[in-house]
Formats: structure tokens, sequence, C-alpha cells
């Protein structure tokens, strides 16, 4: 999530940080991405369907041994790599947020009963309801 504040989003360099750095690298997961999405979704619009694969941190290490070879659909093994690793991180990263909006539910006396998913409610709406900034990851 990025952070709220507008100095802090500018120190979160996503074009000069990430896609810069690595412009071939994004291009081709983002492949991966449109292939999947056909493979998994077809006919339906780009979404990840993160409930049909859950198994990221084994297809990592899987897809790591095969290395600098190409798939049986024509896919780098790195690019499924990155693909995978990007999954775990994104899914790490939400249940990180997931906990400190709980934890800030719980401290401020809500019985769980108002408690919804982070994904239904912007940081901002989150940090009004609780009165108190939520840890920026």
């Amino acid at each position: 999530m990025l952070p709220t504040d507008k100095k802090a989003r500018k120190n979160t360099p996503i074009y000069s940080g990430v896609l810069a750095y690595f412009p071939d690298a994004i291009a081709a997961v983002a492949e991966l991405s449109r292939i999947g999405n056909e493979q998994h979704n077809p006919g339906q619009p780009m979404h990840w369907a993160r409930e049909k694969s859950t198994d990221h941190a084994d297809c990592i290490v899987r897809h790591l041994i095969e290395r600098g070879t190409v798939d049986s659909d024509g896919v780098r093994h790195s690019t499924k790599t990155a693909w995978r690793a990007l999954a775990l991180l994104q899914i790490e990263l939400e249940g990180a947020v997931e906990q400190d909006y709980q934890s800030h539910w719980l401290m401020h006396g809500f019985d769980g009963k108002e408690w919804k998913t982070s994904r239904q409610y912007t940081r901002h709406e989150l940090e009004q309801l609780v009165s108190t900034p939520i840890r920026r990851i």
C-alpha cells in the first residue's frame, strides 16, 4: 500500500526504483500475467484468481531449479519465479497490513462485529475509524 502522505509517496520510487531498473523483466512478468489469465480465467478481464494456486514458495523453488530454461508453454522459468515471488510478497504484505488493522481495531475497543477485511477500506478510512495512523510497510 502506498503511503497517504505526499512526501512519503515521493520517497517510494516505483518507476525510477523498479520499472526503470528492470523494464524487460517487468514486461515479461506482465506478459505471464496475461498468459495466466487466459489459462485460468478464459474470456474474463485480467484479474488474479488467487484461490486457483496458493503454493507460491514451492513453485518458486521448482522454477528456480529450472532457471535459464524455457517451460513447455514458452515462458522462461525465471519469469515464473519472479511472478511467484511477487505473489508471495504481495500476500505477505497484505497479511501484515491486515494484522495492523485488526490490532488497531482491538486496541480501540471494537468487538470484531464491525471488522471487515482491509481491502474493503482505504488506509485513510481505517485511520479515521481508529483515529490513529497505521504503520507503513
